[in-house]
């Protein structure tokens, strides 16, 4: 199991409609503050959110589940990235649509265990012995070549290491000699080598050349203080996923299959039962050697009505293993029949015995004075201009259709503004925009109103 080298595969979150978001916006003893870290309202559902952050703060939330129910426009995902926002980088975020799940490529519980996996981070403490400091010498040593011929081959490479403390030489194999050629490695520049795996990273040029003529790009570095030889404790954030992605793929080899392998654009495979087990084992064993810490994630599942009822069963059995996220799921919809079912009609389209284990969090509609405060702060973040007149009129536009029209029309309307020679969205504007374009329930009134002109 490689654990040394592995690349993030980690999700970007959707942005966009709540790039405005900073946190849950609550005061020190976990009260929702009216308008704070970008949300509005929703005073109840942020304080109960506030304590979840709290549970995953102090790890004693995992393997339970929570979901953000409310009508559309009521800030749930908000809610959630909010979460995410307050728990900091450091814990894994992953953010799906229910409809995610739907592959043609791979079986749905393997889409879902996948983002499961993504969720859930490993950080692992290791120490190393690095050499580091600034270049003084770089000399290969050549010797004849032992195969015989003109060439010759390095046989070892001399450097030397300069810190604030002292100087050292080093006597280094002929494969750190490549590496260094391939970061491109001057005397004069600051270098670390690891001792056990002999990567090379070079950290730039040393402050000491920096006032002779040399390129403006070049990116000066201290000289490292200390010995050039000591110990460095690095600290590794993987999620388990990850782990699976870098020993599911062929490593090198000479068999054709593996070069196909590296040549072709990989195909979403199935990882198999059989080798998470294995990681599952590594992982186990690195934890009860205190090596390595478990972080148990967030994984966030919108539009959760969107799954079937193969998904809701194995969602049981993932929430109840031993390493599992937090899941936070996310729906509009009252009551439904659960996907995959004939005529079961269940609340929120998720079977019962589901719900049971879950902690419900409710969002409610916005009033008119809450929706002129959002669609203020969403001016702000898209740095549009609108006087408070056609703010108080975008809302009340908001309250009879939703809040997501009241939004869209910003952008429009600012538009429109500049077409017309002013700086401000104004009154005017506001109305032409709903003029022009329908919300959901006046299209529905139009639609009745003139059915016989539609197709059946």
């Amino acid at each position: 199991m490689k654990i040394e080298e592995v690349k993030s595969t980690s999700k970007a979150q959707r942005i966009a409609s709540h790039s405005h978001v900073k946190g849950l916006g609550l005061d020190e003893n976990g009260y929702a503050i009216q308008t704070a870290a970008g949300l509005v309202g929703q005073e109840s559902a942020r304080e109960a959110a506030g304590i979840i952050v709290e549970l995953i703060k102090s790890k004693k939330m995992a393997g339970r589940a929570v979901l953000l129910a409310g009508p559309p426009g009521t800030g749930k995902t908000a809610i959630a990235l909010a979460i995410a926002q307050e728990l900091g980088t450091k814990v894994p975020f992953c953010p799906m649509v229910g409809s995610e799940v739907y592959s043609s490529e791979i079986k749905k519980t393997e889409v879902l265990m996948e983002n499961f996996r993504r969720a859930i981070g490993l950080r692992i403490k290791e120490t190393k012995e690095v050499y580091d400091g600034e270049v003084t010498e770089l000399t290969p040593v050549e010797t004849e070549n032992p195969m015989g011929g003109y060439g010759k081959t390095v046989s070892h490479v001399i450097i030397g290491l300069k810190t604030s403390k002292g100087t050292k030489q080093l006597k280094l194999d002929p494969s750190i000699y490549e590496s260094l050629q391939k970061e491109k490695v001057e005397v004069g520049d600051v270098i670390y080598i690891e001792a056990n795996s002999g990567a090379v990273k070079r950290q730039g040029r040393s402050d000491s050349f920096a006032t002779e003529f040399d390129l403006e790009a070049e990116e000066y570095v201290p000289l490292p203080k200390g010995d050039v030889h000591k110990k460095k404790e690095v600290i590794q954030d993987v999620t388990l996923h990850d782990l699976d992605i870098a020993n599911a793929r062929p490593q090198g080899g000479q068999d054709i299959m593996s070069m196909m392998g590296q040549l072709m654009k990989p195909k979403k495979t199935e990882i198999t039962d059989k080798l998470r087990k294995e990681i599952n084992k590594v992982v186990n064993k690195y934890i009860d050697q205190g090596i390595a810490e478990l972080v148990p994630g967030v994984l966030f599942i919108d539009e959760v009505h969107m799954l079937d009822i193969e998904c809701f069963t194995y969602l049981h059995r993932a929430l109840e293993s031993t390493i599992a996220p937090i899941v936070i799921f996310a729906t509009n919809r009252g009551k439904c029949t659960i996907k995959g079912t004939d005529d079961i009609v269940a609340p929120h389209g998720m079977p019962l015995d589901l719900l049971d284990r879950i902690m419900i969090i409710r969002t409610l509609p916005y009033r008119s004075e809450e929706m002129a405060q959002i669609l203020r702060i969403r001016s702000q973040t898209e740095s549009i201009q609108i006087d408070d007149d056609s703010l108080q009129m975008l809302a009340n536009i908001g309250t009879k259709s939703t809040l997501r029209y009241a939004v869209q029309l910003l952008t429009p309307g600012n538009i429109m503004a500049h077409i017309n020679g002013k700086e401000c969205i104004g009154k005017d504007e506001v109305e032409e925009m709903n003029q022009l374009f329908f919300d959901a329930k006046s299209s529905a009134k139009h639609l009745a109103q003139h059915e016989d002109k539609y197709m059946k």
